[in-house]
């Protein structure tokens, strides 16, 4: 069984950070693309984050570039967000999604939500 688990989602205040996780299992991790995306109360999910399966490529949504970073650890199954100088515009359900290199399978977590607010 395939299984995409997010973790280190909270409440934070404006201008802090957080890291999230997102361990795998089921899957050959090295031969995934992963993202992260977020989905906000009535809007529409938006891609945040990427990076390719060898760690190579990243790229950004524009309103997180400075802010975010993408990176991943094969030998450990995991990829992370880091997420500094939060804004309340961030708060959102962050999603990981495993995307395999060839354009074949694709998996899903069930998301961490992240809370920016006084």
């Amino acid at each position: 069984e395939v299984q995409l688990v997010e973790s280190g989602g909270g409440l934070v205040q404006p201008g802090g950070s957080l890291r999230l996780s997102c361990r795998s299992s089921g899957i050959t991790f090295g031969n995934y693309h992963m993202m992260w995306y977020r989905q906000g109360p009535g809007k529409e999910r938006e891609l945040v984050a990427g990076i390719n399966s060898r760690g190579t490529n990243t790229t950004y949504a524009e309103s997180v570039k400075g802010r975010f970073t993408i990176r991943r650890e094969n030998g450990e199954d995991k990829v992370y967000l880091q997420m500094n100088n939060l804004k309340p515009e961030d708060s959102a359900m962050y999603i990981c999604k495993a995307q395999r290199f060839d354009g074949g399978a694709t998996y899903w977590g069930q998301g961490t939500q992240v809370t920016v607010s006084w």
